[in-house]
């Protein structure tokens, strides 16, 4: 695997909720590629939980969205935002849990629509949620701009 450097970490008001490492409420997700996926090794904890020990819903879909947008910007070289997201919660994920698994891989692009499919892993490596994530592209130097 190979560790994915965040580029905006050290630009100043950088406060992302999924990435951002400066962020105390954050998730602080760090990212790696391996092969045509990229992949968050994520814990959870209590601060995030809906039901007693159990990892909030949108706390999941909040790690699937990111780990969709990390995968577009990695394989595809592009930037843009996410236009819609099917999840489908298949098993609870305890908050106590030592560690999760969230793996992303363009499925496929069609114009500027980039189609992923992300799944969290417990650390049994169980399937616990899914997503098919539509994101909106932006051409790579539109995306300069926007973040410049």
């Amino acid at each position: 695997m190979r560790k994915i450097v965040n580029p905006y970490a050290n630009l100043k008001g950088y406060n992302c909720f999924g990435c951002s490492p400066e962020n105390p409420y954050g998730l602080k997700m760090t990212f790696e590629e391996d092969g045509d996926e990229v992949v968050c090794h994520w814990k959870p904890g209590e601060n995030y939980q809906g039901w007693h020990n159990v990892l909030h819903g949108g706390i999941q879909a909040a790690l699937m969205d990111e780990t969709a947008s990390w995968a577009v910007s990695a394989k595809l070289g592009v930037d843009g935002v996410t236009s819609r997201m099917t999840s489908r919660f298949r098993k609870a994920i305890s908050t106590v849990d030592n560690f999760l698994t969230i793996k992303a891989k363009v499925r496929e692009l069609k114009r500027n629509i980039a189609f992923i499919d992300v799944k969290i892993f417990n650390s049994n490596n169980e399937i616990c949620a899914e997503s098919e994530v539509q994101f909106f592209t932006y051409p790579p130097e539109i995306a300069r701009k926007k973040l410049c």
